[in-house]
Parts: C-alpha cells; sequence; structure tokens
C-alpha cells in the first residue's frame, strides 16, 4: 500500500455535523488537505496535547498512552487505510502488530507519542482536496496587496487566561471554543 506522510494542520468545528469538529490534515511533501470529522471529545484530546496542556486528572488518551508504556510496548505509526461509505478506517502500529482504530483515536495517540501519521494513497486520493489560495495570508483586495495580519495580543491573552481557569475547573467543552477562538484570532 502506497501512503503519504500528514501532519495536522487544524481542528475547527463543524456547524453541520452537530458539535463535531473536522480535523484537517496535510501532506508533508505536498498541498492536498485531507478533512475528518470527528467528535468533540477526541477533538479535544488531540487539541489539549498539542497545545501542551496537562488536565488534572489523565483523559482517555493519556490513560492509554499511560498502559502502553507499562506494557513497554511502543506505537511506531499510525496509517489511515482505507474510506468506505464516507467512514475512515485506521491501523495503530504497535511493534509488529496492526491494531484497528478510529483515526480520531489514533491521532490522539499520535500526538502523545510523536509518531508520524500516514495516509494511503487511495483515501487521500479519494477525500482530499486542494486548497484555494495561500495559506496564512491576508490580502488586501481593494489595493491587491498582501499584509500582515493586525496583532491581537490582548485579547488572546484573556482568552488563554479564561483557557487556564476552564481546564483548572475541567470544563473542556468551554476549553475547546476557547482554543478555536483563540486559534482564528492567531491566523
Amino acid at each position: 500500500m502506497e501512503r503519504i506522510q500528514v501532519e495536522i494542520l487544524g481542528l475547527s468545528t463543524s456547524p453541520s455535523s452537530g458539535g463535531a469538529y473536522a480535523l484537517i490534515l496535510r501532506e508533508m511533501n505536498g498541498t492536498r488537505r485531507l478533512p475528518i470529522i470527528i467528535g468533540a471529545f477526541e477533538a479535544q484530546s488531540i487539541a489539549l496535547e498539542m497545545e501542551g496542556i496537562k488536565p488534572p486528572r489523565p483523559l482517555t488518551h493519556d490513560l492509554m498512552k499511560n498502559l502502553i508504556d507499562s506494557l513497554g510496548v511502543a506505537i511506531t505509526e499510525i496509517v489511515i487505510n482505507d474510506l468506505k461509505d464516507g467512514t475512515f478506517y485506521a491501523k495503530i502500529n504497535i511493534d509488529s502488530q496492526e491494531i484497528d482504530s478510529r483515526p480520531s483515536d489514533a491521532i490522539a495517540l499520535a500526538v502523545r507519542f510523536g509518531v508520524p501519521i500516514f495516509v494511503s494513497d487511495k483515501v487521500m486520493d479519494e477525500a482530499g482536496f486542494y486548497p484555494e489560495g495561500g495559506e496564512g495570508e491576508v490580502t488586501d483586495a481593494a489595493a491587491g496587496e498582501q499584509r500582515e495580519p493586525e496583532p491581537r495580543l490582548t485579547k488572546i491573552e484573556a482568552m488563554r487566561s479564561q483557557l487556564k481557569d476552564a481546564i483548572e475547573k475541567e470544563d473542556y467543552e468551554r476549553a475547546a471554543e476557547l482554543r478555536d477562538e483563540i486559534r482564528k484570532l492567531e491566523h
């Protein structure tokens, strides 16, 4: 099976999916993107780990990492290997074994273990897309020139403080909302 290494580009709310999130993966050596709709819990778990935020008690994926570590085995990579009827499938490679997984759970573990994420060529060809325009640029349409985004540090700093409070209170839904708002302001 041919496969493509990807990285996590970001998470965003998906209003059409009833509170679910869109996890966007990007080709490491290309421009295609792969959106995967995941649940709020998995999105929160991925986002907290990516932000380096440790909740006061371990989440399910933290527990899984602790168990895997204590068994003396290692996750080497994860592969999103199939797409059937709009549902993605993944494999977690632990030592010499392949274990079936939902992509969201596999990715939540991949970010905790720092292992590569791959997508099969077949899945990327079927569900991937090429983005329009440049990434991270703000264009002034009237002048036809690019400009830097305006800094909004004071609002972002206040939101980061609120995010920290929400995590300490274990209000992870609010923490996820704040994280998404912070990311929108940063880009």
